[in-house]
């Protein structure tokens, strides 16, 4: 189950970092995962990705554009906020501190476990 939830969760970030997929295709993943994933996910990528940044644009537009045409993305984000595995994470780590195979490794880890 830890390699379908991290190959999941790694689609989620190449959609919405390399624009592979477009928001439909993104959207199809999002939907299929843990609430949580995609809140530390979201998180992640706007950690990553701060206003200067020179991806910033086209990354967090992406985003913007998949919570605008599919706003059940936007409330899985937001449900997933209240599981403790979200806080777990806040107060022991930080977005900006691992890569992004590693922050889905420690995280999915974490959720299965």
């Amino acid at each position: 189950m830890f390699e379908q939830e991290k190959a999941l969760a790694k689609r989620i970030l190449a959609g919405l970092e390399d624009g592979r997929l477009d928001a439909a295709g993104t959207f199809r993943y999002v939907d299929e995962a843990d609430p949580a994933l995609i809140h530390l996910l979201f998180g992640w990528l706007r950690a990553w990705y701060p206003p200067g940044h020179g991806a910033s644009d086209a990354v967090l537009g992406r985003l913007g554009d998949l919570c605008t045409r599919y706003p059940k993305a936007a409330r899985l984000a937001k449900e997933g906020a209240t599981d403790p595995i979200v806080e777990w994470f806040l107060d022991e780590h930080s977005y900006r501190d691992l890569r992004s195979g590693e922050f889905i490794d420690l995280v999915v880890e974490k959720l299965e476990g």
